[in-house]
């Protein structure tokens, strides 16, 4: 490159279908945290545990990353909520 006037930055790739359907912990709370709205508890822990378990059967999901959604996502949770989050942890954590 001689000149910055002349610099381009090259393009980034897109993600493929696998990299894009992979979720870290932080990254699923918030889409949950956003989708959370006009749902209730049943639907949104069915949502939680289709999409923890796509990421864990894939191996792009751990039990650490579990633990971390965890603990970001129950502060939301009424006490009883928390419990069913709680158990549902542990079901996937033995995956």
């Amino acid at each position: 490159m001689r000149s910055f006037k002349n610099y381009t930055p090259k393009p980034t790739p897109e993600k493929t279908d696998t990299e894009s359907a992979t979720l870290t912990a932080s990254e699923l709370t918030k889409k949950l945290a956003s989708a959370w709205n006009g749902k209730n508890s049943r639907q949104l822990l069915a949502e939680i545990i289709s999409e923890a378990e796509k990421s864990k059967r894939q191996g792009t999901l751990t039990n650490g990353e579990i633990d971390e959604f965890y603990n970001q996502f129950s502060a939301f949770l009424s006490p009883k909520e928390k419990r069913a989050l709680g158990a549902v942890i542990q079901k996937l954590k033995s995956i």
